[in-house]
């Protein structure tokens, strides 16, 4: 597929208004076009000011590209008189590096690179973006910006080998993205994409690049708005030699913990995406078990969301110590400005996802590999957002006894423990999926590494990392981390409590999908013997899949329909 149709797939071509002629065209507002063979390049060219990175050229236009021009280096540009933009030629080679895309995530991070000392190339589809950027950042005090109006200008103003960041919504509009910039550069050149990609797009992403002879880089940023700006963990993919000209300047500008960088090669092409990926979906279970622990101590003990925030503050000073538990007392502390009222009370109970949860769920289950909680709280959002089925389902009888505390603060720990020990089970299936999916993918995961770099900077960020980290680095090949020390003995002390709160939640008809199943669980990961050997010889009735014995080697079937049912083996 052409630049052409690719663009006009995805909308960026709009019709041509009236004397267009209907043709279609790239609207750009600008000033003007401070390019060679520009119609009228003179117009503004006595109000041009040199910063030494870029030239501004102030007067009023917009440019009009038609589809013919896609793809050279200039346009014509016809007066318009209300629009009041401007256009930016920077000088080549002035940039370290170059961030496609200022949406509030891309304009973050590009000031997050320039503060730390690299001149940082900016470009946006819609340059009203770019400008805004330089209006607000653009007077040195954050560092230096080289911006561009033309994409042409954006990738010469990179040093070779030059790297390009794309900031831009995960999808298609990468792909778009992603062959604009190829088409400019030169063997040995670094795209990187720091959106949130599903990996097996940046595999794809990454083969096509090395065919070009570039790299391409899926890197996982985790952070927010926040983190871009003042320190993420980054997850970067990739090639080695793109991360020796990548890492130092990824390593610079994200979040340190106790004086280390929160990021660190992941493995090759998709990897790095792949453990952004599942950072999230154990961030939806912690989300959702936290969710879990607010209902019952409400409608156990009436509390008021104010009063909650002081327990997760409590909470926070121990081993439950954590980014989303912090949040989470500042969430219920918030009154809504309106109402007068707890801001959560006013919120609608359902819970949006962008599609990260379901990847990891969808990919736990290509590589078999159980990530219950990270699928419960996945259907949580879903079920919160069922909204004829809820309907539907509140006049029945939930047959449920009242919920009732007589011991308030053996109720409040035991949630606490509960609560710790869920979170554990959704680390341990995390980076459980991680180990498979590396086996099947090829990468050198590092799992201690990645649990250091989870420590600062990203959502799931928690005291307990450090225990994990030490866990991966004394047994790198550990089966399974509620096994590990400290964790055995950590869980065991909470698993009491635990089966407590699940039981009382049951019998009370209290919702408590991730409780419930990190109980489930682990007592399905230790039991001596689990009744899938009955699973298995129902296929093996119904359809012939064969099974093996627990006294001999070999795959055996038994004929059901034949009389006296023989058995017989069939290696």
């Amino acid at each position: 597929m052409g630049l052409i149709p690719l663009l006009r797939s995805r909308h960026i071509l709009s019709r041509g208004g009236p004397g267009d002629e209907g043709l279609p065209h790239l609207r750009v507002l600008t000033d003007s076009w401070a390019v060679g063979d520009v119609a009228g390049e003179n117009q503004g060219a006595s109000a041009s000011e040199d910063h030494g990175r870029y030239r501004r050229a102030d007067n009023k236009a917009q440019a009009v590209l038609h589809e013919g021009d896609l793809g050279r280096r200039v346009v014509t540009s016809r007066n318009r008189g209300a629009t009041r933009m401007s256009a930016f030629t920077p000088q080549a080679a002035s940039a370290d590096i170059g961030v496609f895309g200022l949406g509030v995530m891309g304009a973050n991070l590009a000031r997050n690179l320039a503060r730390n000392g690299y001149a940082t190339a900016i470009f946006n589809r819609t340059p009203a973006r770019t400008e805004k950027l330089m209006a607000a950042h653009g007077d040195g005090s954050e560092g230096i910006f080289v911006p561009a109006s033309e994409l042409d200008d954006f990738v010469a103003s990179l040093s070779r080998p030059r790297v390009a960041i794309i900031m831009v919504k995960a999808g298609p509009d990468t792909d778009i993205v992603m062959e604009q910039l190829a088409l400019r550069m030169e063997e040995g050149d670094i795209i990187v994409d720091c959106g949130n990609s599903l990996f097996s797009d940046t595999i794809r992403r990454e083969r096509r690049a090395r065919e070009l002879g570039l790299h391409f880089v899926g890197a996982g940023v985790s952070g927010g708005e926040e983190g871009a700006l003042w320190g993420p963990s980054i997850m970067p993919g990739g090639t080695i030699e793109s991360y020796t000209r990548l890492g130092p300047m990824f390593e610079k500008i994200s979040a340190h913990y106790e004086g280390e960088p929160c990021c660190a090669h992941v493995g090759a092409d998709g990897a790095g995406h792949f453990v952004k990926m599942v950072h999230n979906g154990i961030e939806y279970a912690d989300m959702q078990v936290i969710a879990e622990a607010y209902d019952l101590l409400r409608k156990g003990l009436g509390l008021s969301p104010a009063q909650i925030a002081e327990v997760f503050s409590t909470w926070n000073e121990g081993e439950l110590d954590s980014y989303l538990i912090e949040i989470t007392a500042e969430v219920l502390r918030q009154k809504d400005s309106h109402s007068g009222c707890a801001l959560v009370d006013v919120i609608v109970d359902q819970a949006s996802q962008k599609g990260t949860g379901k990847w990891t769920v969808q990919t736990a289950l290509d590589l078999a590999v159980p990530v219950t909680g990270i699928g419960e709280a996945t259907f949580a959002r879903g079920a919160s957002c069922a909204t004829p089925q809820r309907e539907a389902a509140r006049g029945l009888d939930a047959a449920a006894l009242p919920l009732t505390i007589s011991e308030p603060d053996t109720f409040i720990d035991d949630v606490r423990r509960a609560l710790f020990a869920s979170k554990l089970v959704a680390y341990s299936q995390g980076f459980d999926e991680i180990t498979a999916g590396a086996q099947v993918h090829e990468w050198n995961i590092d799992k201690a590494a990645i649990a250091r770099i989870w420590r600062a900077g990203c959502i799931i960020r928690a005291g307990f990392l450090d225990d994990i980290a030490s866990a991966y680095e004394a047994d790198p090949e550990l089966p399974l981390l509620l096994a590990a020390p400290p964790f055995a003995q950590r869980f065991e002390q909470c698993l009491p409590s635990l089966r407590r709160i699940v039981a009382l939640a049951a019998t009370s008809g209290v919702p408590i999908p991730v409780f419930a199943s990190s109980l489930s669980y682990f007592d399905q990961i230790r039991a001596e013997r689990l009744p899938a050997a009955l699973i298995q010889g129902q296929r093996d009735f119904f359809g012939a899949h064969t099974y093996q014995r627990i006294d001999k080697p070999g795959t055996f079937h038994t004929l059901w329909a034949e009389e006296g049912r023989p058995e017989e083996q069939w290696d």
